[in-house]
């Protein structure tokens, strides 16, 4: 029986293992079984909590999408990292180091509860998103369903392109954002963010992830928006983000700053599974 917990951040669900005190090898078929909603759990992504490679590091974090693919990073899994790593009392610090696949990053629990997360500095080279493009840009061009459009491409550790659309509601998010994501320019597929800037501290946002479709929220979505905005000029450097499942501050004070993303994280329920 492997023990779980389900937490989600904003709605953007997800099943936690911790890997450290119990054996745990997924399968890419076990993890898409344990993410269906009729057959399984259910949840956006899986997160395993592993003992570090690097010495900086209190713990390893891995995500897996709910397609059985693993993927660099997740803001939203982050802050349910924290929480989850301080309930199981594997940790008694409130800022804690933790390696990702896209390198180290910084989670603090403050004192009410909600969990701000360093992100990291943003990547903007076409070549570390990656994104194929002769320069860099503020703005590319891409062709897709017949039309061109306008995009920000925006790497937090995994990559992501932003549009700014008039309307959150009327966006074409599973259309456009299925085709984007599977587009030839990104190798490694992307992240499409669909951006409405309300004021210079305020945007509406709606995510179609890679691997996992539109979510209620995304963490590392909501920081490449807020980048994307603050090169293009259309924002301050914090921003209140809002997503379907509710609300994210993202601060990004210069271009070689790191992203600073806080939220909550909420735990729904613990149980045991058996594969």
């Amino acid at each position: 029986m492997l023990r779980f917990s389900k937490m989600h951040g904003l709605g953007n669900d997800f099943v936690v293992f911790d890997a450290i005190s119990q054996d745990i090898q997924l399968s890419p078929e076990q993890i898409r079984h344990i993410a269906h909603r009729r057959f399984g759990i259910g949840c956006d992504q899986i997160l395993m909590v592993e003992t570090p490679s690097l010495p900086e590091a209190d713990f390893r974090y891995r995500i897996f999408n709910a397609d059985g693919s693993e993927v660099e990073q997740c803001g939203n899994g982050a802050r349910c990292f924290a929480r989850f790593v301080i309930d199981e009392g594997l940790t008694d610090k409130s800022l804690i180091p933790v390696e990702t696949s896209a390198g180290l990053i910084t989670l603090q629990v403050l004192d009410d509860g909600q969990v701000t997360v360093n992100m990291g500095v943003p990547r903007l080279e076409p070549s570390e998103i990656p994104f194929q493009a002769e320069t860099r840009a503020i703005e590319y061009e891409l062709e897709v369903l017949g039309r061109s459009i306008q995009i920000a491409a925006v790497s937090m550790g995994n990559p992501h392109a932003v549009l700014q659309v008039p309307r959150i509601q009327t966006a074409e998010v599973s259309e456009l954002g299925a085709a984007i994501e599977q587009h030839p320019r990104f190798p490694n597929r992307v992240n499409v963010g669909f951006m409405q800037v309300i004021d210079r501290e305020h945007i509406n946002l709606r995510v179609y992830e890679r691997g996992a479709g539109e979510t209620m929220a995304c963490g590392t979505g909501a920081c490449a928006a807020v980048v994307a905005g603050r090169i293009q000029g259309l924002l301050e450097d914090t921003v209140t983000v809002s997503l379907p499942g509710g609300e994210l501050v993202i601060s990004w004070p210069q271009l070689e700053a790191p992203v600073m993303m806080t939220g909550p994280a909420t735990q729904v329920f613990k149980g045991e599974l058996e594969l």
